[in-house]
């Protein structure tokens, strides 16, 4: 089994993508099967973007066991006021400047439902927002 915790830094667009990244190479290095760590890597790329445009910091957890990766992401922040909104392809609250960035196109959520086994979500504003993710080996 692996567990880890990866803080995620709120703003800097220069380390996103490193913590999937990381976690990527380690389900690689312990022969986790090629398609789940794409799903896996997908979710945690979309996951860890999210952090830094949206919230105020957090961290994600990664644990592999005997029947699943899970990936949970916790964030400080403003929270998200509407779910059902936030998990509608193309809906964003990203800025004009993360946009021109390439990012924000509001396909964090929905990509990163579609790709989990199981996915959950509680958001609460002014708190934060807390999902988790399992993809089945």
């Amino acid at each position: 089994m692996i567990k880890e915790t990866f803080p995620v830094e709120a703003g800097n667009m220069t380390a996103a993508g490193d913590v999937s990244a990381r976690i990527k190479r380690q389900m690689k290095q312990v022969g986790i099967p090629a398609s789940v760590v794409r799903r896996v890597s997908v979710g945690t790329y979309e996951a860890e973007i999210n952090l830094v445009i949206h919230s105020l910091g957090g961290h994600i957890d990664f644990e592999i066991n005997e029947e699943q990766v899970v990936i949970r992401v916790v964030d400080r922040g403003p929270g998200i006021p509407d779910l059902k909104k936030a998990m509608t392809e193309g809906w964003s609250t990203a800025s004009n400047e993360v946009r021109n960035m390439g990012f924000g196109a509001g396909m964090g959520l929905p990509n990163m439902k579609r790709n989990a086994d199981e996915f959950s979500i509680e958001s609460t504003v002014g708190v934060g927002t807390d999902i988790t993710m399992a993809f089945n080996i």
